[in-house]
């Protein structure tokens, strides 16, 4: 008889004699490609970690049927469409190989390469799968050479355990840290293990009084309830004693049990009589149950000191609250839709898209089978970068989300080493590369949404702002030149500038010029307002002395008189002083004083901004 047949009998002691059926179907299909009947086929142990969550048949017999060597097979012909589609969906997590050493070091990266796995996810069920065949590689890890088995450790800190715990399963959570933990760090794991063990008869007594005089005072008060241990995970242990400082002995934690009734309203009346009975520390107090944990966990937590003082943490919740606590999302198949721990499964669904930055509130929950987060594709750069983009995204999407530049230089793309068009859909896993050129010159076509250049609005508007800014340049100057046909045709020598920019209430010329050259401001606007500013032109007036009463002054700076000069505030010329212009480049020429202090300090590049000043005197 086969080893591992006892096993099989556990997988189907919980399923009906025709699902039975469909789970020997399935491993006999494995037998057969292992060709050694005493072979433990590959699936098997997957399943049983499955087995342990109380998942449903589909399920177990995906888990099962997951194996790469059937690629070809009928699946769906023999075990129905839901295990084919879950079986496809599994493999095709497994062809993500995004992880890196050089990702491991980046937070950014890491979250990036989760919602990458998370996305691919057509069904949560197919998640829970590839977390159970992680478990196994685990399990079987000690086989592996040193750097595999680091590389395994590191990524499953980092990848599985977080999605483990966004999903709610503490059993699963908890399993693959301890098994990281064991393989990244064996010093420290042995640590904390034999600091465990040393302490275990002592800890065993301290339970053991306690969990007696708990049962005798809910006993007498009439109240039923399941009181046990709280098994020790060894990685939260060590985390612990790094986040606080301390030894492995002053931890209060090492000593809990929990408490589990049947309705809610229990809870509290446990936690009353534990307060009643013991000394209880206030600050190590929490409520859950009233304010649940982003991934649906409920519980109340308190510390007590019991005759000895020794802190003994308590857990007090429902079954539901027990079983949603160990199984997450997978308690979903014990309780009726509508359910108190269905809802907790639907926060811990929540969670997920919290983690995904999704803004909507879709029903997750129709039986597992909703697209999860189906809006959203992660692709890499050739270095191995992770990119996210909004599903439907294209190369160019790709090559903006790099660099504005690199958008800009874009001529083409490959994927996953072969040439496509700029308009391909990118998959999520697809490594893409840019194609760039030396001259920026991005396509006006590449904007126009019938084309389907680009998906995502911030490579739009890249594309537009540029085009706005090659136009601009070429309305500034036909801006400028019907200026300056308008001011010949009129005859206007005077200084308009300034006028104009107060008619149009502008702030510098180019903007006027912009806006001709626009048409925000038409011929027959500045034909207007040039005619008034030439009626209403006053000559610029020095301050009047009793010798200027009757005079006005004409500015010319090299022999023209149609410039826009000011006069400067630091030397304040007046109509005697011998005067020299300085070009600025927003306000026209600044006149000032020839011995001006200003003009003493300038260099000699800026004294090649001077200009030559004359006054000439009008009579009234």
């Amino acid at each position: 008889m086969p080893s591992y047949l006892p096993s099989i009998t556990d997988l189907c002691a919980r399923f009906s004699a025709k699902e039975s059926a469909l789970i020997h179907q399935a491993i006999a299909l494995l037998g057969k490609l292992d060709d050694i009947e005493s072979n433990r086929p590959r699936g098997l142990d997957v399943a049983l970690n499955l087995y342990k969550l109380n998942v449903d048949i589909e399920t177990i017999l995906a888990a099962i049927l997951s194996d790469s060597r059937l690629l070809d097979y009928p699946i769906e012909a023999e075990f129905g469409p839901v295990v084919a589609s879950l079986v496809c969906n599994v493999k095709a997590m497994n062809l993500l190989k995004a992880y890196s050493k050089n990702i491991s070091t980046e937070a950014s990266q890491i979250e990036i390469l989760r919602r990458m796995l998370l996305s691919t996810a057509d069904d949560i069920r197919a998640l829970l799968i590839k977390l159970a065949y992680r478990l196994a590689r685990l399990k079987k890890l000690a086989q592996e050479e040193q750097e595999i088995r680091h590389f395994i450790a590191q990524e499953t800190l980092d990848l599985y355990a977080p999605i483990a715990n966004r999903l709610g399963i503490g059993q699963l959570k908890w399993t693959l840290e301890d098994y990281a933990f064991r393989y990244l760090e064996p010093t420290n794991y042995l640590f904390v293990a034999k600091g465990l063990e040393n302490k275990r008869v002592h800890r065993e007594d301290c339970i053991e009084t306690f969990v007696q005089q708990l049962q005798k005072v809910l006993s007498a008060s009439g109240m039923q309830a399941e009181i046990k241990g709280r098994p020790k995970h060894i990685y939260s242990i060590w985390q612990k004693m790094q986040r606080k400082n301390l030894p492995i002995e002053e931890l209060y934690d090492l000593l809990a049990v929990r408490v589990i009734v049947q309705e809610t309203a229990q809870c509290y009346e446990v936690l009353g009589l534990v307060h009643q009975h013991w000394t209880s520390i206030p600050k190590e107090f929490d409520d859950y149950i009233a304010n649940p944990k982003n991934n649906g966990y409920q519980s109340l937590h308190t510390v007590i000191l019991d005759a000895e003082n020794n802190r003994i943490e308590v857990q007090i919740r429902t079954k539901e609250m027990h079983d949603f606590a160990e199984l997450g999302v997978a308690a979903h198949w014990r309780y009726k839709e509508g359910s108190k721990q269905d809802i907790a499964t639907e926060k811990s669904i929540a969670s997920l898209r919290q983690l995904l930055e999704e803004k909507d509130a879709d029903n997750l929950l129709e039986n597992f089978r909703t697209e999860l987060f189906a809006d959203r594709v992660y692709v890499l750069t050739p270095a191995g970068k992770l990119i996210d983009l909004i599903k439907g995204s294209t190369p160019l999407d790709f090559a903006y989300a790099i660099h504005t530049d690199v958008g800009h230089r874009c001529r083409g793309a490959k994927v996953n080493g072969d040439i496509v068009s700029l308009t391909y859909p990118l998959q999520t896993g697809e490594q893409v590369e840019i194609l760039t050129a030396k001259d920026i010159a991005p396509n006006p076509n590449w904007i126009d949404p019938n084309l389907a250049y680009l998906k995502t609005p911030r490579a739009i508007q890249k594309i537009k702002a540029w085009l706005k800014l090659q136009g601009k340049d070429k309305q500034r100057l036909m801006g400028q030149q019907l200026l300056d046909a308008e001011v010949h045709r009129l005859g206007v020598k005077k200084d308009y500038q300034t006028k104009l920019l107060q008619h149009f209430n502008l702030s510098d010329i180019d903007s006027l010029c912009v806006a001709l050259g626009r048409n925000v401001i038409n011929s027959r606007q500045l034909n207007h307002a040039l005619q008034e500013t030439e009626r209403k032109r006053k000559k610029v007036k020095f301050k009047k002395t009793p010798q200027t009463q009757s005079l006005s002054l004409e500015i010319i700076v090299d022999g023209t008189d149609n410039i826009l000069t000011h006069f400067a505030q630091c030397c304040h010329p007046q109509a005697d002083d011998e005067l020299t212009g300085f070009i600025s480049h927003t306000n026209g020429i600044a006149i000032h004083k020839a011995d001006c202090e200003n003009i003493s300090k300038l260099n000699e590049e800026q004294k090649n901004q001077l200009v030559a000043v004359s006054l000439k005197v009008n009579g009234r």
